[in-house]
């Protein structure tokens, strides 16, 4: 059973930081990526930032240069360091990972953790 374990969220001031992490357990197939999502009240769910197999790093243009992923691969666990921290950021974000079971991927979601950013 992949369980997916997020901690760090919080309230914090616009200009602050933040750190999120997201531990894996019960992974037995390769993991394809590691990625951490948002939503916003009223809003669709939306890629913040992700970390793929081969090491390569994406984040949405909204996030570049104030946030940064990382992962430890030994401990099947994603961090996600957010400085610069905007009122605009305030969502709930969540943990995601991509495994490859053969032929099939497939998503399993962490239960996701607040973060609200005051002006």
């Amino acid at each position: 059973q992949v369980q997916l374990v997020e901690s760090g969220g919080g309230l914090v001031q616009a200009g602050g930081s933040l750190r999120l992490s997201c531990a894996a357990s019960g992974i037995t197939f390769s993991i394809n990526a590691m990625s951490w999502y948002r939503q916003a009240p009223g809003k669709q769910r939306e890629l913040v930032a992700a970390h793929t197999s081969d090491d390569n790093t994406h984040y949405a243009d909204s996030v570049k240069g104030r946030f940064t992923i990382s992962r430890d691969n030994a401990k099947n666990t994603v961090y996600l360091q957010m400085n610069g921290l905007k009122p605009e950021d305030t969502a709930v974000y969540y943990c995601n990972v991509d495994l490859q079971v053969g032929a099939y991927e497939y998503d399993y979601w962490g239960q996701g953790t607040q973060v609200t950013v005051s002006s």
